[in-house]
């Protein structure tokens, strides 16, 4: 489910609870049984209707839909077609690099870190197969989904017997798409988390809130990703350009003082005025959260 379809979710729930506090009220105020007895109706419809969209969201709390910055590469020479897949899976959160031929992949796929690759197989320079190969042989065990081509049903073969965790046949729809990225970052989980936390700060991965003890904090888009970063990896050192990559993506100027700017308004929302800071600069190094 997309983060505009989760927050659409969330206002129909909050829109129920106003309904249901306005005709409580009315009900309150009412001259006769006869208005009484129908805006209880309405209250029980709309208090039914909470309960109704509670439970959805438990449920999609429960199947992980919301990996936010998850982090694949896409290694396809088309270009059109790697756009499609690039804009729909940043529209669900994912944070994704694309190779447009074999060589960059192969680079990419060896030294970045990667959660999911989606693995073209007719490619220049370096073909799918070969690259599969290779990760394969230097110990990656990456999810790898590849794209193919409908008669290519040998190389399908090959590429699964070589290691190759699903295919996919060109053309698909983008849902189809999405749904086999789920279940292979899903795969080899052994605990979902809908919630971080660390000291007295906590961050909802499906309502997006965000809150230091009892005070919720507003953060923009950005700010939210690197807090969940750093709250990911909280008690480890991270540099410059391992936020970069993870936040942004691996086209990032890692020179410009921008990261450091974040951090900065990150800082100023999340500890200003506490004595207990969480975040914390390491100097000539980077940054760390920890209690």
């Amino acid at each position: 489910m997309s983060k505009k379809f989760n927050e659409n979710l969330l206002k129909a729930i909050e829109a129920a609870r106003e309904a249901a506090g306005i005709c409580k009220q009315a009900m309150i105020d009412a001259n006769d049984d006869s208005c009484r007895a129908m805006y209880s109706a309405i209250v029980k419809d709309c208090e039914k209707h909470v309960e109704m969209l509670k439970d959805e969201v438990e449920l999609h709390k429960k199947q992980d839909k919301w990996d936010a910055q998850m982090r694949i590469l896409i290694v396809e020479d088309e270009k059109k077609v790697a756009g499609f897949i690039k804009k729909g899976l940043e529209e669900e959160t994912y944070a994704v690099d694309v190779a447009y031929d074999g060589e960059e992949g192969l680079h990419l796929g060896k030294e970045g870190e990667y959660d999911l690759i989606i693995l073209d197989l007719m490619l220049p320079k370096v073909d799918g197969l070969e690259i599969l190969t290779q990760l394969r042989e230097c110990g990656s065990d990456v999810p790898i989904l590849l794209l193919t081509a409908k008669d290519a049903v040998e190389d399908r073969v090959t590429g699964l017997n070589k290691g190759a965790d699903d295919y996919l046949t060109k053309p698909f729809a983008f849902s189809e798409l999405l749904a086999r990225v789920r279940v292979l970052l899903r795969r080899g989980k052994a605990e979902v988390k809908t919630e971080l936390q660390i000291a007295d700060l906590s961050l909802d991965l499906v309502s997006h809130k965000v809150n230091r003890g009892d005070e919720e904090i507003e953060l923009t888009g950005k700010e939210y990703s690197l807090l969940e970063y750093f709250m990911r990896n909280q008690g480890k050192v991270l540099t410059r350009t391992m936020i970069a990559e993870h936040v942004w993506d691996y086209n990032f100027d890692t020179f410009t003082n921008v990261i450091d700017v974040y951090v900065n308004h990150l800082r100023k929302k999340v500890d200003k005025g506490r004595s207990k800071k969480l975040l914390h600069t390491l100097r000539g190094v980077g940054y760390i959260m920890k209690e």
